[in-house]
């Protein structure tokens, strides 16, 4: 599925001139039919790359990419990461497979280890045996509950083991360390983003899949009521969905990122509660705030520090949080309610 919201973030992803550098390239994008996935696929298809997407469908949507089933330059593989034996050859490979909601992942725990430690592995491996650049999408959820903010990427992080989240904070950071050691000793090419809170079309809102954002918007124009966790003085810094994806893309492509990891973030912090009062004002909506009580381990703050990403990538987000919510809100308005 494609609209013209989402043509225009996919052009103004390839604006950058950086990103010709993605013709006749051979990627893989593991979760490429997920939300961040779907979109690096649509802009290097668009930019010529040959992509293969890998995706089980167990959070991504074949409606995602199914408008690039036609396409020559690519291919979908309907696998799980974790068991994937592919014998082509890739330039690039970027592992973004990962379940990444905390209602969802903590309903899997066990399978949200194995992706990002038997699936990163098996990447690493593909990686190895092809001399490919591997990016691996890790995750803010490394800091833990920082008491650093905003947070550097020398931060070491605050991180319950055994609690409940536990599942997707420590298998990231096993990936992370999974990836390093590959690199230290075979010297192979690697780079890890830490991804912030993103959002724009795609981002899901149905059951456990929803984040935040998109579960506001989705009780806001159904005038049910916003339900928001804790008192909602909780922060989080929300990035637009182009931004993020040019963040990616630079870092694959930066020889100054090779063996390193950025933030790839928003630094306009927010609380969860003037999150919800914005997406009422900007939907035009009736609907109540209600408070449930907050999940354990939840981070109390969550902002980057992308001083790095700027001085290595020349990247800054370009899209300030109103625009991006007010483009993400005519997505949903347009494919979920008339």
């Amino acid at each position: 599925m494609i609209d013209k919201i989402i043509s225009e973030d996919i052009q103004q992803v390839g604006k950058d001139s950086r990103m010709d550098a993605f013709k006749d390239v051979h990627v893989m994008v593991t979760g490429g039919a997920g939300f961040l996935g779907s979109y690096l696929c649509d802009v290097l298809v668009r930019l010529g790359a040959d992509v293969k997407c890998l995706d089980n469908f167990s959070t991504g949507l074949e409606k995602n990419i199914d408008h690039l089933f036609g396409q020559k330059n690519f291919a979908l593989f309907k696998e799980d990461v974790s068991n994937f034996e592919g014998g082509e050859t890739y330039d690039y490979i970027l592992h973004l497979a990962s379940r990444a909601s905390p209602e969802d992942y903590q309903s899997y725990p066990i399978e949200t280890l194995r992706t990002n430690s038997f699936g990163t592995l098996k990447m690493l491996e593909l990686a190895k045996k092809n001399d490919s650049t591997m990016l691996f999408a890790s995750t803010s959820e490394v800091y833990g509950d920082a008491t650093f903010i905003p947070t550097p990427e020398t931060y070491w992080g605050v991180v319950n083991p055994i609690g409940v989240r536990s599942c997707y904070d420590e298998g990231k950071r096993f990936g992370e360390a999974l990836v390093m050691a590959y690199h230290r000793e075979y010297c192979l090419d690697t780079r890890i983003v830490r991804i912030y809170n993103t959002f724009g079309p795609r981002l899901r809102a149905d059951g456990y899949y929803a984040r935040a954002l998109s579960r506001f918007i989705e009780q806001a124009m159904k005038g049910e009521d916003i339900t928001v966790y804790g008192d909602g003085t909780q922060t989080r810094a929300f990035c637009y969905v182009t931004d993020t994806v040019t963040g990616i893309l630079l870092t694959l492509l930066s020889k100054r990122s090779r063996g390193d990891v950025i933030n790839i973030g928003n630094q306009q912090e927010i609380t969860i509660l003037e999150l919800a009062k914005r997406i009422l004002k900007v939907v035009g909506s009736k609907s109540k705030i209600t408070f449930k009580p907050l999940p354990k381990d939840d981070p109390k703050r969550r902002c980057p520090d992308t001083t790095k990403a700027k001085l290595s990538l020349n990247w800054t987000p370009k899209t300030s949080f109103d625009v991006g919510l007010a483009r993400t809100v005519e997505w949903f308005r347009q494919h979920h309610w008339p």
